[in-house]
């Protein structure tokens, strides 16, 4: 690897391994580190180009984030873990099953998506918009290019077509909040192509980790009890 991801560990036991979303940090995760450390390893890390990581000189991309997470297995001998992602970081975790099934127990999507137009179109226009202002002012201000690289990939990414969903042959758990960005049919639709797929929706809008911890807490422990 190019560059040292930033990482937490906090606990012992089996792996949990924690993947925020797009512009966000591990701390997204605060919470569920402190309730999850009780019974299980957690491992939270910042994505290349987020909190503490360096951006390094390769570009940003889902798959990108995910050889990043292999070969940061591979540095630190884990050999299969638990993985829970959040938006992009689901987004992560799904190419990552998808290339390295071997080295994933269970795999918990939280408003994850397989393509752009799975974002509902309030929150992705304003998002599109966004994109091409930002590349279009990128020659004259740095900070315009440091927000493009973040918007690009909502708009550019990612792309899984169903037989690519189909060959994942893990347990999986959907979950998602009942006011999410992520559209709920496009949600069910996920659930349903993942062959030991199942879904839970949780009151609250996307960011249901941090809105509603308990539930959100409970529901990832039951189905990885169920499946240990």
């Amino acid at each position: 690897m190019d560059i040292e991801l930033s990482y937490l560990t906090k606990g012992e036991g089996d792996i949990l391994v924690l993947l925020h979303g797009n512009g966000e940090n591990l701390h997204y995760f605060d919470s569920q580190i402190e309730y999850f450390s009780k019974f299980y390893k957690v491992v939270a890390i910042d994505t290349r180009g987020h909190g503490n990581s360096p951006l390094g000189e390769k570009e940003m991309s889902i798959k990108q984030f995910s050889q990043d997470l292999y070969d940061f297995f591979v540095e630190n001998n884990i050999v299969k873990a638990n993985i829970l992602g959040f938006s992009d970081g689901g987004n992560i975790a799904i190419d990552f099953a998808i290339n390295h099934s071997e080295m994933v127990n269970t795999l918990i999507l939280n408003g994850a998506n397989m393509y752009p137009s799975g974002v509902k179109a309030r929150y992705q226009v304003p998002i599109i918009i966004g994109y091409y202002i930002t590349k279009f002012l990128s020659p004259f201000s740095k900070k315009a290019r440091e927000n493009n690289r973040f918007l690009k990939l909502m708009v550019k990414e990612p792309f899984y077509n169903e037989d690519m969903i189909s060959s994942i042959a893990i347990k999986s758990l959907v979950i998602v909040g009942d006011n999410d960005m992520i559209k709920d049919s496009h949600s069910r639709l996920l659930a349903s192509l993942l062959p030991y797929g199942k879904i839970e929706v949780v009151k609250g809008s996307h960011f249901i980790a941090k809105e509603n911890d308990k539930e959100f807490n409970n529901i990832v422990y039951d189905f990885l009890l169920e499946n240990k």
